[in-house]
């Protein structure tokens, strides 16, 4: 099984991703590492991604999800997959492969950014992403608000793992 852990930067993809994935012995992938220099380089500039940005990166994470799965390993990818088309291109097979959206106000998501530093992202995109989302419909939604121990212990109780 392949978990995409799925929202708006800030919302705190790595840090949910990362713990999921500990608690369950399972891989870690972060969608960032697969960005392309030069999308990073657009990112850091404040200047939002469009399709045709996001068209190889999407394709990296595919081709990820698609050997993770291949190879019968499971594991947890963080993704903003922020388009139902972007989600519907990851979800290869929905019996293997399922979405956690961390949805969060818009307020502390801010406030997280502020307080990020050392990622190519600007802050200044937030309000782009917000734009951009397209809220999932078959996903797990929890509360980016709660604490990660308590976003975890949901997902797993959803996902019965």
């Amino acid at each position: 099984m392949v978990v995409i852990v799925m929202g708006v930067t800030g919302a705190g993809k790595t840090t949910i991703g990362h713990a999921l994935a500990r608690s369950l012995g399972w891989e870690f992938h972060d969608g960032d590492d697969l960005h392309t220099e030069a999308n990073k380089r657009k990112m850091h500039r404040g200047i939002p991604l469009d399709d045709s940005d996001r068209a190889p990166w999407l394709s990296a994470i595919r081709k990820l999800i698609l050997s993770t799965l291949a190879e019968g390993r499971d594991g947890v990818v963080a993704c903003s997959a922020l388009k139902q088309s972007y989600r519907d291109e990851l979800v290869v097979d929905p019996n293997s492969v399922k979405v956690v959206y961390l949805e969060g106000s818009k307020d502390l998501i801010a406030d997280r950014l502020r307080n990020r530093s050392g990622h190519f992202m600007n802050p200044d995109l937030l309000q782009s992403q917000i734009d951009t989302l397209e809220e999932p419909r078959d996903a797990i939604v929890v509360d980016a608000a709660s604490a990660p121990e308590a976003i975890v212990s949901a997902v797993r109780a959803r996902l019965a793992l």
